[in-house]
């Protein structure tokens, strides 16, 4: 389990403030375009000053990066909340499925969202490189985690061929979630059932296979 403090007042209300300037963002990208949303745009649908912007965000395209990150989050706390030995397989595939459920109309909006801006992020440099920069966060953050579970049955194993396999589980399936949901984003498929995230980020899964549990 994580032994990270919780987050102060402070730090609770940043992330807010953070997050309602990232679906301003993303709600104008998917409607207008990162080539018609300026900055200004994005403070003045967040209710923020402009300088409150640039207090958080470089850039336009950086705005969404909170957004994105939400999933990762979700999917790295259902994992931290597993017992170590559980097959890794079985963990990252339950997970995945569970952090990409829609529970509430508002879970579906925030996959829906995820599409626009992946969809816009397809013309725009500045903004896929968001989205791999966020991806690629989410793996290194993965790392200790899926250290923890495979503990148990990396016991005897040569050192450096156990953080290889960590190393190449944490990047597998990482990259497996981000196939699932720029497919997803290119479909008119539906935020759940068949060809969702959720079916599609369990189905890549299963195609990865043993490679998972070490086998």
């Amino acid at each position: 389990m994580s032994t990270e403090p919780p987050p102060s007042l402070t730090e609770r209300r940043k992330a807010a403030t953070q997050l309602d300037i990232a679906h301003a963002a993303a709600e104008l990208f998917a409607t207008r375009g990162p080539d018609a949303t300026t900055a200004e745009d994005i403070a003045r649908q967040a209710g923020v000053a402009l300088r409150t912007f640039y207090r958080y965000f470089r850039s336009k395209q950086d705005a969404v990066g909170p957004l994105l990150t939400v999933g990762g989050d979700r999917w790295r706390g259902l994992l931290e909340g597993m017992e170590p030995g559980t097959p890794l397989g079985v963990a990252l595939r339950t997970a995945a499925e569970q952090a990409l459920a829609v529970p509430d109309a508002q879970a579906a909006q925030a996959l829906l969202r995820t599409r626009g801006l992946l969809r816009a992020a397809a013309d725009d440099p500045a903004l896929r490189a968001v989205w791999y920069r966020v991806n690629q966060e989410s793996e290194e953050r993965l790392v200790p985690v899926i250290a923890r579970l495979a503990a148990p049955g990396d016991e005897g194993r040569d050192p450096l061929e156990a953080r290889l396999r960590v190393r190449l589980v944490a990047a597998a399936a990482t990259d497996t979630i981000r196939i699932a949901l720029e497919t997803w984003a290119g479909t008119d498929a539906g935020a759940e059932g068949p060809g969702s995230p959720a079916d599609l980020a369990v189905r890549c899964l299963e195609r990865l296979g043993g490679g998972l549990d070490g086998a």
